[in-house]
């Protein structure tokens, strides 16, 4: 095989552009989850680590036990907070049937979420398969409490 200039040129301009596309990915960064000791009453039951907005770690999700099963939403609330605990946002629900699903019945819980435009509705999640609603807060549906444990490094 005889090499030529222009081949050479040729690759050269190829391998150049390959570089630049290669400098426009994202770059590989670390991500650090420092051991960290999280406290669990009897019961509590260990969610997952909540992610901020800009992707660094925010805090951790403990679900607390028991739960009530026939609850309109403001009775939920407090409920929940009787408990020591708040119901779950709409995102913590979604963390807690990825990671606890068999902690749950197979019905419909609460959020602590009202709809943005209707204040006499709020969210709910199915725990059969994850779907998000909301409905009319004087439903009766369950609820669950949640507590967030922010560790002093995390």
């Amino acid at each position: 095989m005889t090499v030529t200039l222009e081949q050479i040129e040729a690759d050269q301009a190829r391998i150049s552009a390959l570089i630049e596309e290669f400098k426009k990915q994202p770059k590989a960064m670390e991500y650090n989850v420092t051991g960290v000791k999280i406290p669990l009453a009897p019961g509590e039951r260990y969610a997952g680590l909540v992610l901020g907005d800009n992707g660094d770690a925010d805090y951790h999700l403990i679900l607390l036990p028991g739960e009530n099963e026939s609850v309109d939403w403001p009775d939920a609330s407090e409920w929940a907070e009787a408990k020591g605990g708040v119901l779950p946002t709409r995102r913590e629900q979604s963390l807690l049937f990825a990671n606890l699903k068999g902690e749950f019945e197979s019905a419909w819980y609460w959020s602590s979420e009202q709809h943005e435009t209707n204040s006499g509705w709020a969210w709910f999640q199915g725990f059969y398969d994850g779907f998000q609603g909301s409905g009319d807060k004087d439903n009766e549906l369950r609820a669950r409490a949640v507590r967030r444990f922010i560790p002093s490094v995390i």
